[in-house]
């Protein structure tokens, strides 16, 4: 097979690389599953990791294992424990899945180089697996067999997107929230006004989908590799989610990606700043957050204002108790009775409704609508020497990976809902972009304004970085700029299509 290591602007062959692989990772369609490794070898509820030392040890730019543990430089892309309980019964069905774990390092420029891919399979017995290491290579079968590797692992990656980080972590947890403002607070209560804007359609569209996307034999079980357990295995990952955990900066710290900082104005200063998705991310959440703030202050003077406001508590007590019910008596849940409490909550639910969707939503036909670069299952396991299998991948590598991607139906399938997924809608109403008719509070309007304006900055910013060559992971191989989380408040005309700009203020699509 050709060289992989090496893309050029001119060549099509730029999701081979292995530097576009990694940088997918901060800044492609799901960006918030990596993390940094906490302790080597990685460690599961099933099993321990057969990576060994000496698999990495000489590809970490002169560092020791050691050294580039204590310096935060190893990364994790893992999509083992979770998935380990699901495999045979997924590989039943006709597909061939593994359950992956991908270590990588970073460099002095802040992109991350694979070390290793681990690939596992459930053993004899419950408690054991068969896992195997693929290194990466430049040439020859190794590169061939590192390219099958990093397939199965982008094919781990775009089921967790979908079922998941977009699915779960947007349409799904958002719900009972929209039935709660709805129920329990009137519509001039102020913070209804404040959310009305984020909900826009939000029912309609899961209606929608479990209809056709997420229903038994929908599209997406008839896509992901996951099959007839996709809804059970986003529902098991449910059990995980915590909605504290949902604001950008405690999900940065929580994956070791940021370093609390209480000299920053989110509180958090990133690992590295060259993280698109938090690099962006971070200054969109900031002006939510300042804008909520504003907002709340206008109509709270103080704690107990919030505390003796019947709406507001019965708003939280059925979003606690009723719409996440099997979560009630977790203790990570606000209490509610600060300003503070109130504003990191509507910060975060504006969060998710807005930037958090479309940073995973909007980007998917310009990755995913390629399967080669985004296959979302594969027909066939990674062949073994001595096998008639292997014999067969050594007579045309090609061709054995281009069968080892969906049949045509599948890929066509997937391409068309990546395209009707990726499409703005040509009455969309973008983050800061509301008209204020609704609202006749001059000082409301003022911070409306402030609010705007901040965006506008953001959008500068965030065109000067993808300007800058030292930021090596904005464009990367492929020379795709991150605009996931562009706000598109400086045009505020209509607009709509396949790779439009813009933040909507909610989940419509």
């Amino acid at each position: 097979m050709q060289n992989f290591q090496t893309a050029t602007p001119e060549n099509d062959i730029a999701w081979m690389d292995d530097m576009e692989f990694a940088r997918q990772m901060l800044a492609g369609i799901n960006p918030t599953r990596i993390q940094c490794l906490q302790e080597f070898p990685p460690k599961g509820k099933h099993s321990v990791s057969t990576i060994k030392a000496s698999d990495i040890e000489n590809n970490l730019d002169g560092l020791s294992l050691i050294q580039a543990m204590e310096q935060w430089r190893i990364f994790i892309l893992d999509h083992h424990d979770y998935l380990m309980p699901f495999v045979s019964r997924i590989n039943a069905n006709g597909v061939c899945a593994y359950a992956s774990r991908t270590l990588l390092f970073l460099r002095s420029n802040a992109t991350l180089k694979p070390l290793v891919i681990e690939l596992s399979l459930p053993g004899f017995s419950r408690r054991t697996t068969s896992s195997r290491v693929f290194l990466p290579a430049s040439q020859g079968t190794g590169a061939a067999l590192w390219q099958f590797a990093k397939a199965h692992v982008t094919a781990n990656d775009s089921a967790h997107h979908q079922l998941v980080s977009h699915w779960l972590h947007t349409h799904a947890v958002v719900e009972p929230f929209i039935i709660a403002s709805r129920r329990q607070l009137s519509v001039m209560h102020p913070i209804h006004r404040l959310l009305h804007p984020h909900f826009k359609d939000t029912m309609h569209i899961n209606a929608l989908a479990r209809n056709l996307l997420i229903n038994a034999g929908g599209i997406l079980e008839q896509t992901l590799f996951t099959g007839e357990i996709s809804m059970e295995l986003s529902s098991e990952l449910y059990k995980e989610w915590r909605f504290n955990e949902q604001a950008l900066p405690a999900d940065l710290l929580k994956r070791r990606l940021a370093l609390q900082n209480p000299a920053h104005p989110s509180g958090v200063e990133l690992l590295f700043p060259d993280y698109p998705y938090g690099a962006d991310g971070l200054e969109i959440w900031q002006a939510i957050k300042t804008w909520v703030t504003d907002f709340c202050t206008v109509f709270y003077k103080d704690d107990d204002s919030v505390r003796y406001d019947v709406e507001i508590q019965a708003w939280w007590s059925e979003i606690r108790n009723i719409g996440h019910g099997d979560k009630a008596h977790e203790q990570w849940w606000f209490n509610m009775t600060t300003i503070s409490e109130l504003v990191e909550t509507l910060t975060t639910l504006i969060w998710i409704a807005s930037a958090l969707h479309a940073s995973v939503n909007y980007g998917q036909h310009a990755y995913a609508g390629y399967p080669p670069n985004r296959p979302v299952q594969c027909q066939r396991f990674i062949p073994r020497e001595g096998t008639p299998l292997f014999a067969e991948f050594l007579r045309d590598p090609d061709k054995f990976y281009v069968d080892m991607l969906p049949g045509r139906f599948q890929m066509t399938l997937g391409i068309a809902l990546t395209e009707v997924l990726s499409r703005h809608t040509s009455d969309e109403v973008y983050l800061g972009c509301r008209p204020l008719n609704w609202t006749d509070n001059k000082e409301v309007k003022q911070k409306f304004k402030k609010f705007n304006d901040a965006l506008q900055e953001i959008e500068k910013k965030i065109v000067q970085r993808n300007r800058n060559p030292e930021l090596k992971n904005r464009c990367g191989p492929a020379k795709m700029p991150y605009k996931f989380l562009y706000p598109g408040t400086s045009n505020t005309r209509a607009r709509g299509g396949l790779g439009a700009e813009g933040i909507p203020n909610s989940i419509s699509l």
